[in-house]
């Protein structure tokens, strides 16, 4: 049986967290494969789910999906006067073109954002806010910067601080733009 430094850390089945539980399952199922990932990715995986759902809490109560939210936030961001091409959006939120142009029909109808054709290309369009949909991602953004202060209060300043930089530094790797151990 091939044992990990992080086997021997580990709580025993019906101990600990759901993931540890797991893990101990793996363990006495699998001996011969090193389940210590889990602890991290599987960790990772059911924070995002909880995240995402205490996030969206926040979107509903402004209407909006957590799409529409990407959306409105991207314009936003964009500064006066709170346009940009679809395509850019779609960039800007990581979503495809498509699912971009039904999000932007729905807050068309909603009176939030209006479209154009671009003076510079009369072929493309831009997408700016409205004034009611300014007021509405302004209230919802500070709602929800307040939402996330909310759910890193159980971190510790200093907590917070090396969760951000471990995943950067992996999401940096990750996406080939650093390299393993290299520090950054």
């Amino acid at each position: 049986m091939e044992h990990s430094e992080h086997s021997e850390q580990q709580p025993a089945a019906g101990h600990g967290d759901h993931v540890a539980r797991i893990q101990a399952q793996w363990r006495r199922e699998r001996p011969d494969l090193d389940v210590s990932p889990l602890a991290v990715i599987g960790r990772l995986h059911r924070l995002a789910d909880r995240l995402t759902a205490e996030l969206t809490l926040v979107y509903q109560r402004y209407g909006l999906s957590e799409g529409e939210f990407d959306a409105l936030a991207a314009l936003r961001r964009a500064g006066a006067p709170y346009e940009r091409a679809p395509g850019e959006l779609a960039a800007h939120t990581m979503v495809t073109t498509g699912a971009m142009t039904k999000r932007i029909d729905r807050l068309e109808r909603a009176g939030l954002v209006t479209r154009r054709t671009d003076e510079d290309d009369r072929r493309g369009r831009v997408v700016a806010l409205t004034d009611a949909g300014l007021r509405l991602i302004d209230e919802a953004f500070t709602t929800h910067i307040r939402n996330e202060h909310r759910l890193l209060a159980h971190l510790a300043p200093e907590e917070a601080a090396a969760l951000q930089t471990l995943l950067t530094a992996w999401q940096t790797r990750l996406d080939g733009t650093g390299e393993p151990g290299d520090g950054r």
